[in-house]
C-alpha cells in the first residue's frame, strides 16, 4: 500500500484567505442578519450578502489580515 499524505493535517502553504478574514466576514454576516450592518459613507443599512462579504474583507485588510488584493474587474480591459 502506497504511503499518502494525511488528510487531517492542515497544509503549511496556507489558503487564499487568512483566519482574520473569515472572522471579519462572519461578524459582518451576523450584523447583516440582525440588521445592524451599515455601509461606510452613506450609513445605509446593508441587505446584500455580497456587500456584507465585501465589508468584512475590507475590515480584514485594514486589520492586516491575509486577504488578496481587490480585483479591478474584467470590463474595459483589452486583450492583445
Amino acid at each position: 500500500m502506497a504511503q499518502g499524505k494525511s488528510r487531517s493535517r492542515k497544509s503549511s502553504g496556507g489558503g487564499r484567505y487568512g483566519r482574520k478574514a473569515s472572522q471579519k466576514v462572519e461578524k459582518a454576516m451576523h450584523e447583516r442578519k440582525r440588521g445592524t450592518l451599515r455601509s461606510g459613507r452613506s450609513g445605509k443599512k446593508v441587505t446584500s450578502r455580497k456587500q456584507a462579504i465585501a465589508i468584512g474583507l475590507s475590515e480584514a485588510r485594514r486589520a492586516g489580515g491575509k486577504v488578496p488584493r481587490k480585483s479591478t474587474g474584467g470590463r474595459g480591459r483589452k486583450r492583445s
